[in-house]
């Protein structure tokens, strides 16, 4: 597994660019993923940060006339998630991903959690019990939902909703979680409990964020990218980014001036 400053890395990007058609939307990109840490990513609307984190899962290969260059390496095994060779399904299964709104299935809560794990094959009843309610006790919803696990996942409130998508991607044992402003649809309080099971998950998970809560960014996020016109213009640790950044751009972004 690769090192860099004393951490190790679990992805990086490597001149990676991204195209929607003609259009270049990412440019050049290198940047690390520190293993067990939560990365975020910042920087004022349409500046590539969703469309940065969606490669980590080939979220892109969904449509057509999308297409990357350069890599990710997933680390230990140094693989090139990227690759023509390398299918899609099988990274998903690697790097889940939350989205912002919640989107849980029109099934039950229980058949929510089980779907990945029924996807790769787990069929047997005690295993899918077993791993359902540990999901749901990672993502702290085991208390609230384990007397109704069949009743529809839409009849919990909007913060439980997450937390059951949440229990959804943690259910295949990933080794990287992808949050897309996972708390933008959230009111304060459920935004509190997701942050604070964030900062629980990484003992397990690594964590890459995009927010446009920069205050989210500086409270649970360990490293901090400021990308801007689909190219980062600052990575480092988020103390440094928040109170000393090395670039007038971040500053003017932190500060309210820009963006």
């Amino acid at each position: 597994m690769s090192e860099t400053g004393g951490n190790t890395l679990k992805a990086e990007a490597r001149s990676l660019s991204f195209y929607y058609g003609d259009y270049k939307a990412l440019k050049e990109i290198s940047l690390p993923v520190h293993d067990r840490k939560i990365t975020a990513l910042i920087g004022p609307s349409g500046c590539g940060k969703s469309t940065f984190l969606r490669c980590f899962n080939r979220m892109h290969d969904l449509y057509p006339g999308n297409r990357y260059d350069g890599e990710i390496i997933l680390h230990p095994d140094d693989v090139n998630i990227l690759s023509p060779k390398v299918d899609p399904i099988e990274v998903r299964m690697r790097i889940s991903m939350v989205f912002q709104k919640p989107n849980p299935f029109p099934k039950s809560i229980f058949e929510n959690v089980a779907y990945g794990l029924r996807v790769r094959g787990v069929s047997k009843r005690s295993t899918l019990e077993g791993k359902v309610e540990q999901a749901l006790r990672d993502a702290a919803l085991w208390n609230e939902a384990k007397d109704r696990l069949h009743d529809l996942a839409f009849n919990l409130s909007g913060g439980q909703q997450q937390r059951l998508c949440i229990a959804r991607a943690l259910a295949i044992d990933p080794e990287l979680v992808l949050f897309d402003e996972p708390t933008s649809a959230l009111d304060p309080i459920a935004t509190a409990s997701i942050e604070e099971l964030m900062l629980e998950l990484k003992e397990k998970v690594t964590i890459l964020i995009v927010t446009h809560n920069m205050q989210q960014a500086a409270r649970v996020s360990d490293h901090t990218a400021f990308l801007y016109l689909g190219e980062v213009i600052e990575f480092n640790e988020t103390k440094k980014i928040f109170t000393n950044p090395d670039k007038s751009q971040t500053e003017d972004y932190i500060t309210g001036r820009f963006g």
